[in-house]
């Protein structure tokens, strides 16, 4: 039950994501009067474990992350947190749509094991590609950690200060570059494999194409995975991804701060050009002296008065501002799909990042079809012109063969469909109109790597880019709230230049995902101002 609204308070944090409750932690432990206002009627923004199946009600199931690894392991120890997470192995499975015997990759902890799949699959050079590759992003997790948790330096300074020398010029050329271009420095021989990785690592989340600058960025981020026992993958947070926010709930209440949900903030009130407090949506008021939003930037600028917010910062943010174009498929599924390419006797591919790619069909029967790299480039061309891609990239999720905790008492399995990319307002008609054919030809390309996938599900909940901004509040249903093709300094600073107003969400240093980072400098940076 909330507990009663405060007329004042030192700091209100405006959404009780993630961040806003690593900023709440941070602030009370530090003696400040905390207060968290959640507009939705449940904590954790898109971080957050639901029952969103009609059909099948008993089923928990992450509505929105769905995976935790690029929250720094120095940022939980400072926390004092424990989250428990389990191991994904194998962490990627990449199938082709033929019968036994048909190509297919499981990469998983056996490193020997990954390379001869991938020799096999592909060809020796790959291995060797594959190796580079991991060396430097290993490289450059190790030298970077320590600029997450810290204020952002503009692109060459970052390199300056934490890069090794070696590494600076790939560094900020991959920053600034496209995926598609980093990854043909490594003179992969396999389309099919750089179209894997420009896909779940580049382009995830983005409102881009694999030629456009910036989408090296957000490989970076997505390859900063450096939890314990991860081994530069992601995990399955336990019990779901509102594992992670009900984890900081907690310890920020027992630090002294208050969440109250089901109480959204209509305006940031300023007294003298600085923070006043906040207005909620039902006319209360709260009196503060630091307002943090904890909500994506845009929402942030929408509560501020008009001209409020600097104009210089009010024109770079509105330049970068890009709608989503994230489609997420949620099912509950009576039972685990087969994939025709798997012999029997296989490990398991559930748990795993499955990659369903336009052009994986080259690799069976003598190959033909568009190649890998041709179809990402043409989905991305489609959905610039409002077109919903025929040949969409699909990453499918099924964690409860992993995390048993999901399932139901009837033994529905949790899955979920992340489709990129899609347009936010599809041409010539409309979402409500479009969804259920377009989640149908989802289906049918499922069917295709394991047939009767669809008499398996039970019930789907399908959240386009506009569902997703209803569902989780953000802005435009971009995931990552900016743009992760802008970076560190570019992204919305944690002072807005209004004394007294700050920003602290994942549209902020170091990126959008589940981090955790931007609350963390954030409430570094309050304290800092107030001495």
């Amino acid at each position: 039950m909330n507990a009663e609204l405060p007329s004042r308070a030192d700091v209100v944090i405006v959404g009780a994501g993630h961040n806003g409750l690593v900023s709440a932690i941070l602030l009370a432990r530090a003696g400040l009067d905390v207060l968290v206002l959640e507009a939705a009627d449940v904590i954790g923004g898109a971080t957050r474990t639901e029952n969103p199946f009609p059909r099948v009600p008993g089923l928990r199931h992450s509505t929105g992350s769905y995976l935790l690894g690029l929250m720094p392991p120095e940022l939980l120890a400072t926390l004092d947190v424990r989250i428990p997470v389990l191991r994904r192995d194998p962490h990627y499975f990449l199938p082709t749509p033929g019968g036994p015997g048909s190509p297919y990759l499981l990469m998983g902890s056996d490193h020997a094991a990954t390379r001869r799949q991938l020799a096999e699959m592909f060809s020796p050079a790959d291995v060797a590609a594959d190796d580079a590759m991991q060396a430097e992003l290993a490289a450059l997790r190790a030298d970077l950690a320590p600029a997450w948790l810290a204020e952002p330096l503009p692109v060459e300074e970052t390199a300056q200060r934490y890069v090794r020398p070696a590494l600076r010029e790939v560094f900020v050329d991959l920053v600034r570059g496209s995926v598609a271009d980093h990854l043909a420095r490594f003179d992969f021989r396999s389309e099919l494999l750089v179209s894997m990785y420009a896909v779940t690592d580049g382009l995830s989340g983005l409102n881009a194409g694999p030629d456009d600058p910036g989408t090296g960025h957000n490989f970076l981020v997505h390859n900063m995975c450096r939890l314990p026992g991860a081994d530069g993958t992601w995990m399955i947070a336990e019990g779901g991804m509102g594992t992670v926010s009900r984890t900081f709930a907690d310890a920020a209440r027992a630090a002294g701060a208050t969440i109250l949900t089901g109480a959204p903030v209509a305006a940031i009130t300023l007294d003298g050009g600085a923070a006043g407090g906040v207005a909620l949506a039902d006319g209360r008021e709260v009196a503060a002296r630091v307002v943090l939003g904890a909500c994506d930037p845009y929402r942030l600028m929408e509560l501020l008065p008009d001209g409020a917010l600097p104009a210089p910062l009010a024109r770079r943010m509105a330049d970068v501002r890009r709608p989503g174009t994230t489609l997420k498929v949620n099912l509950a599924l009576t039972g685990l799909p087969r994939f025709s390419c798997l012999p029997p006797g296989a490990p398991s591919p559930f748990g795993s990042t499955i990659h369903l790619l336009p052009g994986s069909s080259s690799l069976v029967g003598g190959g033909g079809g568009e190649s890998p790299m041709a179809a990402l480039r043409g989905m991305w061309a489609d959905v610039q012109v409002g077109r919903l891609p025929e040949e969409p990239t699909i990453e499918w999720y099924l964690h409860t063969t992993v995390d048993p905790s999901l399932s139901d008492a009837a033994g529905h399995h949790s899955s979920a469909l992340f489709v990129q990319s899609v347009p936010y307002s599809p041409a010539g008609t409309t979402w409500d109109a479009a969804l259920p054919g377009y989640v149908a030809r989802l289906v049918e390309i499922c069917e295709r790597y394991a047939p009767g996938t669809g008499d398996l599900i039970a019930d789907a909940v399908p959240l386009p880019p506009p569902g997703i901004q209803a569902h989780f509040g953000i802005t435009g249903g971009h995931i990552h709230h900016v743009d992760n093709t802008v970076s560190f300094t570019d992204r919305m600073p944690y002072a807005t230049g209004i004394d007294g107003v700050y920003a602290g969400s994942a549209g902020c240093h170091p990126a959008g995902s589940v981090i955790g980072a931007a609350g963390h400098n954030a409430a570094r940076r309050i304290l800092a101002d107030l001495g």
